[in-house]
């Protein structure tokens, strides 16, 4: 194969990109081929658009709020062309890229319950794993392809796409297209990278070779039947231009539909990120027939300033993850993308995406419970004090008028306070008030999951006072958001003090309906519990963390627990951008109003999933691969 590159090299030690003044831009790109940013975002396009003076008359005429705006329909589907071109995908890899997240690991059945939930919440595409990486990932994959890849969602009859990633082999590409084939919007994520660093001591190839796998293996993916590929030059950020040029060219005649620019280590600024998209759209042949995407990574904070960049600079589709979890420092985070767009829609030239913004706290708070991850406090949009207002100042503008401190409603991300309801729950309460609570804070449940939840609401409102929002949250999550049980607690008993060593007697229920009983010393309660359960379920652990907080204030305050355990099911997982195996990690989460209690919980939570993973990948193991791929024809 003849390779023909420009006498300039592909990369230098001290790379310096050619100065954007001494190219040509695209009859379609306008204003955007050249941006220059302030705080991170491109302005270029004031000059053609009004003067600044006009400019800053637009934007005091703008709604103050993000509720008053209008939600705009979504355009029809088509792999490699999005009919408006304000409107921008999002590419949801919650349960990909977030899920490697050091103790972030959810079991298959967890994931499918994530993705019915980003299914509601209308994102374009969901990346729903690494089908390679384990059999119990391409089965939790292929799983989600077959329910949320064919169920209509939303009011608008949404169906998303789903995604499976691979890298640049046919082995990986194979256990791809079997995962997402079900889907009725299938579509293979392939990824090589092509940066010197990465090239030279990662993968040891030249850059012919680089170009020359991608071609093929996007080639590929195409003829396997995939009319939806995605390619992704790993960490672009850093890698050479006029080299992103060409190989973006050549895997789009090979039949690539969207070009994913990933800042794989978060290294770029705003204003670099930006460049390098417009310089992109600017200087690859052949871009008109395929989709930019980009995926920023969060290591120096700037990961939802980049993507918005990108999105200014031309970008259509923004790769994003619930809560921002991810590798390291994480990634862009779905809700601060959305809601700035959302907002700042007149400074991102109109740009609007098909979100429903009203169903993301619900959709945090389940990432939080299944993946075991917890955002702090102070985290944009969903921290629990995101709506919080403390400072005498603040309050005194807040009731005069809640547009003086607050860009967002509340009401925009499906957020309740639980001042503004009248209703107030106690042990009197009944079915039809406490059901109407969880409409109010945004649940929807079955009847069965209701009758589990009112339960445990009784047992509590037997001993409180009064039952506060947050009171409810804490119980749902406790005993809806919870993997399948396998193990589950019937009573414990527990001694502690200065007096005599900590003991803790406990009872469990096994996978047959057996109870059984073991006794143990330990330093503490909670230790002594924990060797009891270790006892009954006999599963070599180690428990890594373990967090305990109060979800109200007072000495009855409901104590939620988070653990994280490790185990030996590690030989059949592999990292998506290492190859590597890797010992899973498991987090569970636990509430009650006795803290002993609360930390069993959790503890068994994460046995559980562990339990469940492991019997996934037995049993994956047991049956050969033409079997189970026949069993879902």
């Amino acid at each position: 194969m003849a390779m023909v590159f420009s006498a300039k090299p592909f990369y230098s030690t001290t790379q310096t990109p050619t100065p954007i003044a001494n190219r040509l831009p695209s009859p379609t790109l306008s204003s955007r081929t050249a941006p220059r940013f302030a705080h991170g975002l491109s302005a270029a396009a004031a000059a053609i658009r009004a003067s600044p003076s006009a400019r800053r008359l637009r934007a005091l005429a703008r709604p103050v709020r993000a509720s008053q705006q209008q939600p705009r329909r979504r355009p029809e589907y088509v792999p490699n062309r999005i009919d408006d071109p304000n409107y921008v995908r999002i590419f949801d890899t919650t349960l990909r890229d977030g899920e490697q997240s050091p103790g972030a690991t959810m079991t298959s059945a967890e994931k499918l319950v994530v993705a019915r939930q980003l299914a509601r919440l209308g994102v374009d595409i969901i990346e729903a794993g690494f089908p390679a990486s384990s059999p119990d990932d391409l089965d939790a994959v292929r799983s989600i392809a077959i329910e949320v890849g064919n169920t209509p969602a939303g009011e608008d009859g949404h169906v998303p796409v789903i995604c499976g990633l691979s890298r640049c082999n046919k082995k990986d590409i194979d256990a791809a297209w079997e995962a997402v084939r079900h889907a009725r919007r299938p579509r293979i994520h392939t990824f090589i990278a092509t940066s010197e660093i990465h090239m030279q001591h990662k993968l040891r190839k030249t850059p012919e070779q680089v170009v020359a796998i991608a071609m093929e293996m996007v080639a590929y993916a195409r003829s396997l039947g995939c009319p939806d590929v995605e390619f992704s030059p790993e960490d672009a950020g850093r890698s050479n231009r006029e080299f992103l040029y060409h190989i973006l060219e050549e895997v789009i005649k090979a039949g690539a539909t969207t070009l994913n620019i990933p800042d794989t280590v978060g290294y770029t600024l705003p204003y670099e990120f930006g460049n390098l998209i417009a310089d992109i759209k600017a200087n690859t042949p052949g871009i008109e027939n395929a989709i930019i995407s980009t995926h920023c990574q969060n290591d120096l904070g700037l990961a939802t300033a980049n993507t918005l960049a990108g999105a200014r600079a031309g970008a259509r589709q923004l790769e994003v993850t619930i809560n921002g979890i991810g590798e390291r420092a994480g990634n862009a985070s779905l809700e601060e993308v959305v809601m700035a767009i959302k907002c700042r829609g007149e400074l991102l030239d109109g740009l609007y995406t098909g979100i429903n913004s009203q169903h993301i706290t619900l959709t945090s708070k389940m990432v939080q419970e299944h993946s075991g991850l917890h955002v702090q406090p102070h985290k944009a949009i969903v921290g629990a004090n995101a709506f919080a207002h403390e400072s005498g100042i603040h309050q005194d503008g807040m009731l005069k008028y809640k547009g003086t401190y607050e860009i967002i409603s509340p009401d925009d991300i499906g957020l309740t306070r639980a001042n503004e309801f009248g209703i107030v729950l106690g042990k009197l309460s009944g079915r039809h008030a406490v059901r109407s609570k969880l409409v109010e804070l945004g649940y929807e449940i079955s009847d069965k999951e209701f009758e589990d939840f009112f339960k445990r609401y009784k047992e509590v409102a037997e001993k409180k006072k009064r039952v506060t929002d947050e009171d409810i949250e804490a119980l749902l999550s406790d005993e809806i958001f919870q993997p399948k049980v396998i193990w589950s607690l019937s009573d414990i008993q527990a001694t502690c003090g200065t007096l005599g060593l900590s003991t803790a007697t406990v009872k469990l229920i096994g996978p047959d309906g057996e109870e059984k009983i073991a006794c143990s010393v330990g330093t503490g309660p909670v230790d002594a519990a924990y060797k009891a359960v270790d006892q009954i379920i006999q599963i070599p652990t180690v428990l890594r963390e373990y967090g305990m907080t109060s979800v109200t204030e007072g000495i009855d305050a409901i104590a939620t627990t988070r653990v994280v355990v490790t185990g030996d099911v590690s030989n059949n997982s592999k990292h998506a951008l290492t190859g590597h195996s890797f010992n899973r990690s498991f987090s569970g989460s636990g509430a009650s109003m006795d803290v002993v209690v609360s930390s069993v919980r959790a503890y068994l939570s994460a046995l559980n999933k562990m339990c469940s993973f492991a019997g996934a990948v037995k049993a994956s193991s047991e049956v050969p691969q033409s079997t189970r791929v026949q069993s879902r024809e």
